[in-house]
């Protein structure tokens, strides 16, 4: 199991200073899932978390036009913003919704 980060969307603006299509905000998703049994009978487990992250004024030294940025790029500026610390969190998260998924603490429904 190892968490799949992604991007859904990215916002920009126009014009900021002298730069173009200025990327401001990143919508992300975090997921993973553990396929339990095979064939018919299989079953699949999964975690999800989203979110969005505002990015930091854009700086002309760094600056990545919006035409030349990647998927990698995108999730790499948003778990920045996120922080090691809540990445973890998000990711622990996301496999404790499996081990819940798959060893449920808590039961809907009805016994007949």
């Amino acid at each position: 199991m190892a968490v799949t980060w992604d991007v859904v969307s990215l916002d920009a603006t126009k014009t900021v200073g002298s730069l173009s299509d200025v990327i401001t905000t990143v919508h992300w998703t975090a997921s993973d899932s553990e396929t339990v049994g095979s064939g018919d009978s299989a079953v699949v487990h999964t975690g999800y978390s989203y979110g969005s992250v505002g990015l930091a004024a854009a700086d002309s030294s760094s600056f990545t036009a919006y035409a030349s940025v990647t998927k990698a790029n995108a999730v790499a500026w948003a778990k920045a913003v996120i922080g090691t610390d809540e990445v973890t969190a998000i990711e622990t998260g996301i496999a404790a919704q499996i081990t819940e998924s798959k060893t449920p603490t808590v039961t809907a429904g009805v016994p007949w």
